[in-house]
């Protein structure tokens, strides 16, 4: 594969495509300001505004959020995985029917497995603009995002109403729901029930690693993150493993899925068969199936990226929450 060619497989930071109106709380004050970008893979965005920079199939998708301080993104579940590392700033993710069941700050670096089944969302509690990147399981993503009825309600006093098909339509511009076409229902009180509220403490040991943790596991061999052996045990269509300097081989070797890397700190150069690129963080690489590669800093100083690569596994909840 030539180097142009690769270059059509990786996303820089600095020419990410954001959408400011990807969901339902777009015009919603606290949550107005955000960015959403579509990485690999269709994503789950309810805007045909969306940007989608890579549309091969992975058996995941990887999007990523961007958010000014005091910005929030709102309750929400979804049908499959959903993962975040935090690239920048500081994060408060909490979850439960009105989101006050639990929650946990994310640093740099640290990765949250979020259980499926529950209702969460995030705010950038930083001083600065800050980035979080996320992985969603399956190609469809599991076919869109249930809202918390309360988030509905809001969007529809500022103008955002969702068609059943998951599409918005933004009455403020003159738009209307098509003939035939009824609004996304809110979920019923036995709807609801269904969504657990555990706490902190039966979901943070669980499904956040943080940063040094991961960096002390990787100091011979790449760390296992996600998978069924993993700090995070689970199968939810992927794993992710963490790699340093440390653990970071100078080996060629190849996979029989496409897999992609993302850079968490340092400068990577990438080498195939047919040229090489070097990576920063917030870079997003897809490298294709059966393509002889390997990854390396190029640089001194602390460096570390997360690999990520579909498995067998079927791609919807492998883990639901118990309340209590």
């Amino acid at each position: 594969m030539t180097p142009a060619e690769m270059e059509r497989r990786i996303v820089r930071y600095g020419n990410l495509k954001p959408c400011k109106t990807a969901f339902i709380d777009a015009h919603t004050p606290g949550s107005d300001q955000k960015e959403n970008f579509t990485i690999i893979g269709g994503g789950v965005s309810e805007s045909p505004d969306q940007h989608v920079h890579i549309s091969i199939p992975h058996g995941f998708n990887i999007g990523a959020a961007g958010q000014p301080p005091k910005c929030r993104n709102s309750l929400h579940s979804h049908r499959t995985a959903e993962v975040f590392f935090v690239l920048s700033g500081r994060w408060r993710f909490f979850w439960g029917r009105w989101g006050d069941a639990g929650e946990v700050t994310l640093e740099p670096g640290d990765i949250f497995n979020i259980p499926t089944g529950i209702f969460r969302g995030f705010e950038n509690i930083g001083n600065d603009y800050g980035m979080i990147m996320a992985i969603l399981g399956g190609d469809d993503a599991g076919g869109g995002v249930i809202w918390a009825p309360q988030v509905i309600e809001d969007a529809a006093d500022h103008g955002l109403v969702l068609s059943q098909e998951g599409k918005l339509y933004d009455t403020k511009k003159g738009q209307a729901l098509p003939d035939g076409i009824d609004p996304m229902p809110v979920l019923t009180a036995q709807e609801l029930a269904a969504f657990p509220e555990p706490e902190s403490a039966d979901v943070v040991p669980n499904h956040v690693a943080r940063y040094w943790d991961m960096v002390a596991l990787a100091d011979r061999a790449p760390a296992k993150v996600i998978g069924e052996t993993g700090m995070l045990p689970d199968k939810p269509g992927f794993e992710v493993d963490f790699v340093t300097r440390a653990s970071a081989s100078g080996a060629m070797h190849q996979h029989n899925k496409p897999s992609v890397l993302m850079p968490v700190r340092g400068h990577w150069r990438v080498d195939w068969d047919g040229g090489s690129a070097t990576l920063a963080p917030g870079d997003t690489m897809s490298v294709p199936e059966n393509l002889m590669h390997r990854a390396q800093p190029s640089m001194t100083g602390d460096a570390s990226l997360f690999h990520v690569i579909a498995t067998e596994d079927q791609a919807g909840p492998t883990w639901v929450a118990q309340a209590g």
